[in-house]
């Protein structure tokens, strides 16, 4: 299962992960344009990786199916098809970050551009 979470309720999904034992990831698959343009800070609760969209499933080794993940996009879409790839192949802690950096901007932190 795929879980919907918005970006002010990312910290809670976490914890709610507590369980797993391994810090959690939230796995950004925007370009790395848009990465230039607007990200996401550091925080104590996540670990924050960068892998576009397209190079996720030749980068599937890079992951931890057993770390929960929440993923992030512009707006919600291309993290939920990420996120679905992903639990088809074996990963059971898995987040799509409703709306994306955009509603992280809105929501969350105003400082983060908006694109």
């Amino acid at each position: 299962m795929i879980d919907q979470v918005g970006p002010a309720d990312l910290d809670a999904w976490i914890q709610s992960q507590a369980g797993a034992g391994a810090k959690a990831l939230v796995l950004d698959v925007r370009e790395p344009w848009e990465l230039e343009r607007a990200s996401i800070g550091p925080h104590a609760s996540y670990e924050l990786m960068a892998i576009p969209m397209n190079e996720v499933p030749a980068r599937l080794a890079e992951l931890n199916p057993d770390r929960p993940l929440a993923c992030l996009c512009h707006h919600g879409a291309r993290s939920m098809r990420v996120a679905s790839f992903l639990a088809g192949h074996g990963f059971g802690q898995l987040a799509n970050i409703a709306g994306g950096i955009d509603a992280w901007s809105q929501q969350l932190d105003a400082s983060v551009p908006r694109y």
